[in-house]
């Protein structure tokens, strides 16, 4: 049997996560690495993976749509599972963990990965419970060794320092780091692949499959989508791995994801109270984006703890994190280091955030803020005229 490296992949608004873009990036350059042809499967029969990389998705009512199947082939995958089961109808964790369990030897995986995602890291977690296999958390690049051991580099403290480091499995479960990069992946694997002796190339190891091969069947037959096979998985569960399961979503709910959002506007002690927060949750709806607040917001119970950006909170990498009110403590910075950029507004020049960001803004964000709401409704106002002027 074919061997693959299978990526959990989470959706966005019915698009790729950009975690999961990251976390498929790790993905493929273990499915492609000369040195994975020594990998052992959690199937465990000792033959090489082919390179094959396997995108899995939970929760996708009928087929994808052709641009996500196109942008999942841009990304290297070369098959694509769809898993459903009986009661299985949103996120449970348990669930999708035991499914996973059930794919990997259907699949014969090298691998299982995912992106640090809150999703992702829970995910992972149970399945290193259920199979009794070590979890590495926050991978930026991996590689198989050869000898029976995979090489990791990934983020500690925070993401403040980078760790290389060794996991002995049959099996490599990992989490990718929010901001793994995907060219360091690449070049990680490239690397050690060439240190790696006598391992040749998946196709020299023996194994005939080639990497556009139709995967095994899994219930009902593989069809092909925008060139991609796919393949439907039905998993069986019980009712305790139902037991605990998201009855809403953001998508649901009509919003977005914090932890995948391109813009966030970021509310500190400064705010001043939950009332505060209403010029902020003004500001993200014109912008696109989404309102996200410190530690001590939530400490103080002005706002949902599912909003706090850090380090006990989520990570975020937007486009743009727009801080008002917020000191920057170091475990606050741990949560939104990824941005790529930062506005701080604050009336303490001497704010840790100030140095961090990228603009600063010295003032109150009781008049910052409302002027820059003002400035960005004449500006529409202006587009719109003008575009119905052309008309």
């Amino acid at each position: 049997m074919s061997r693959a490296v299978l990526c959990l992949v989470e959706l966005d608004n019915g698009e790729i996560a950009t975690a999961s873009k990251r976390a498929l990036a790790v993905a493929r350059s273990l499915a492609v690495a000369p040195s994975l042809a020594a990998a052992p499967s959690l199937a465990a029969d000792g033959w090489p993976s082919d390179g094959a990389l396997a995108a899995v998705v939970f929760g996708a009512s009928g087929a994808l749509a052709d641009s996500v199947t196109a942008d999942l082939t841009r990304h290297g995958v070369t098959e694509l599972w769809l898993v459903s089961a009986d009661g299985l109808t949103g996120y449970a964790p348990v669930a999708w963990a035991r499914a996973l369990e059930q794919l990997a030897p259907e699949r014969a995986a090298t691998a299982v990965i995912a992106a640090a995602t809150d999703h992702g890291s829970e995910v992972l977690a149970h399945l290193g419970a259920l199979t009794g296999l070590p979890v590495a958390a926050n991978c930026v690049a991996a590689a198989w060794t050869g000898d029976g051991t995979w090489q990791l580099v990934r983020h500690r403290w925070a993401g403040s320092l980078l760790e290389e480091a060794l996991l002995e499995a049959p099996c490599a479960l990992l989490t990718v780091a929010a901001d793994a990069d995907a060219g360091d992946a690449a070049a990680f694997s490239d690397t050690v692949a060439g240190d790696a002796s006598g391992l040749g190339s998946p196709a020299a190891a023996g194994d005939a499959a080639a990497l556009d091969a139709t995967p095994p069947g899994a219930g009902p037959e593989v069809i092909t989508a925008a060139g991609l096979p796919v393949t439907t998985f039905t998993a069986s569960l019980d009712e305790a791995d139902l037991r605990v399961r998201a009855t809403e979503s953001a998508e649901q709910g009509g919003g977005m994801s914090l932890a995948t959002a391109r813009v966030v506007i970021g509310g500190g002690r400064g705010v001043g109270g939950p009332e505060g927060f209403a010029a902020l949750e003004e500001l993200a709806s014109l912008l696109g984006g989404v309102v996200g607040v410190s530690r001590v917001v939530t400490s103080q119970g002005w706002r949902p703890h599912r909003q706090q950006v850090g380090q006990t909170g989520t990570k975020i990498s937007p486009e743009l994190y727009l801080a008002c009110g917020i000191s920057g403590a170091i475990q606050h910075m741990a949560g939104c280091q990824s941005a790529k950029h930062i506005v701080a507004v604050n009336t303490d020049p001497d704010a840790p955030i100030m140095s961090r960001a990228d603009y600063a803004v010295i003032g109150d964000l009781n008049e910052v803020i409302p002027a820059l709401v003002a400035a960005i409704r004449a500006a529409s106002g202006q587009v719109a005229a003008t575009k119905e002027a052309a008309g």
